[in-house]
């Protein structure tokens, strides 16, 4: 008998908080529709006593006794963390959950989500705590810009808080448990099909928020969600050549006929090993930096670094090398000819930059050519361009490749040439 009453009450419970989450939805559903996609595309499952609400991209579960709980203390707090939660989704925080902190991420991901949801402004979904909030983001704003969950993280990387600062920051932003954020979770939902809802709520937005100025940070992250993600890496192996490396080819020498000659005549070998084989290595590109005003000396040899660790952890130069590291404002100011990894770690030490006047691009192009005319290059394979963007492309295509880098993406900025390619360096996320 007790038992049966027992079932009877959880079934009780259970009822009544799927019509709590079902007004909760139908809230953001009737003010935020472009949400739709997104919000029907999560299943809800209750989970027993597990006090809290949590998503792994494809589900969400859930504890009815603490979903009436929330309800009872504030019916907004319901609504308030569903939306939470969806944003996660949207904003694609999940995914980068195997190459960060973990603590750190969680809390930029939970600021960056309600930074967006309080400046909204949604009456269905303000809570008490959200004037205090503001006021924590107002700051956080002013050295951080942007407030996405990348952005957060990073600051909270080179500006480390106080163990107080992180508690005190969980109390006014969690709504949610990560713990199926976790890469060993099995994730039905794929990183491509989250974005694919992110590009559609996107587009949904144009429409939405015309003549609204609430939405900014909303964009922001969602611009930050689409945006093309790039190997950098995958993409400096464009910049191989075919060439001779000093080193046995095995694939191109037969060990019987050596072995034999061992046997038979002593210390003569038949046929001796090969001592080149043809080899995909870097061996001449360019380096342009962009020294203008925007472009400063810890950004910069934050990417030479980050450049030539890549090439070199994946031992792609040869023994000789010949890049340049060219530094160009609105007119060439130096170049550095490198030719081995200590002339490298020399100009790391000791080179300055110089410039930090107007951007034009074109200088370092013309100049480059006037090198191939002299023959400085045997086989130039290509030139990376590290810069903000603002400066004037030129319009010929020249005769190698071309990536332009940037550190992070801006919509305001002007396409690239179509003869050349884009590539935003990604620093920890």
């Amino acid at each position: 008998m007790a038992e049966h009453q027992a079932s009877e009450e959880q079934l009780k419970i259970r009822e009544l908080a799927e019509q709590v989450l079902t007004l909760a939805r139908d809230n953001i559903l009737v003010s935020l529709r472009f949400l739709d996609v997104a919000l029907l595309q999560l299943e809800w499952q209750e989970k027993g006593p597990i006090g809290c609400l949590a998503t792994n991209g494809a589900s969400v579960q859930y504890d009815a006794r603490y979903i009436l709980k929330l309800y009872r203390q504030d019916p907004r707090l319901v609504t308030r963390s569903m939306l939470h939660l969806l944003l996660h989704c949207i904003f694609y925080h999940s995914f980068a959950y195997d190459k960060v902190e973990r603590e750190l991420w969680d809390l930029a991901a939970d600021m960056a989500v309600e930074s967006v949801i309080i400046e909204m402004g949604l009456p269905m979904a303000t809570v008490d705590t959200d004037g205090e909030a503001a006021g924590t983001l107002r700051i956080w704003r002013e050295d951080v810009g942007a407030l996405t969950a990348e952005r957060i993280y990073k600051y909270m990387r080179l500006n480390p808080i106080t163990p107080r600062e992180h508690q005190e920051l969980i109390r006014l932003f969690y709504r949610d448990s990560h713990e199926l954020w976790r890469p060993a979770q099995e994730i039905q939902m794929t990183p491509q099909q989250w974005k694919k809802i992110s590009e559609r709520v996107k587009a949904d937005l144009k429409a939405f928020t015309r003549n609204r100025t609430n939405t900014a940070g909303l964009e922001k992250n969602l611009a930050e969600a689409t945006r093309d993600r790039y190997d950098y890496g995958a993409i400096l192996r464009r910049f191989t050549v075919m060439g001779e490396d000093l080193s046995v080819n095995d694939e191109e020498f037969d060990y019987i006929y050596y072995t034999y000659g061992l046997e038979h005549y002593g210390n003569m070998p038949l046929i001796e090993p090969l001592e080149y084989k043809d080899a995909k290595k870097v061996k001449e590109f360019v380096i342009a930096l962009d020294t203008s005003a925007s472009c400063r000396g810890p950004v910069v040899k934050s990417f030479l670094n980050k450049t030539y660790s890549l090439l070199k952890g994946s031992e792609n130069f040869f023994t000789k090398i010949n890049v340049h590291i060219i530094q160009c404002d609105n007119e060439v100011q130096s170049d550095t000819k490198i030719t081995c990894d200590e002339d490298f770690q020399e100009f790391l030490a000791h080179g300055r930059l110089q410039g930090f006047g107007a951007t034009d691009f074109r200088p370092v192009f013309a100049y480059v050519d006037s090198l191939l005319e002299q023959g400085e290059f045997e086989n130039l394979k290509g030139l990376i361009y590290f810069t903000d963007g603002y400066g004037i492309y030129p319009e010929r295509m020249p005769g190698y490749d071309v990536i332009f880098a940037f550190l992070e993406e801006d919509e305001m900025r002007q396409p690239v040439p179509p003869w050349s390619m884009k590539v935003v360096i990604e620093d920890d996320v």
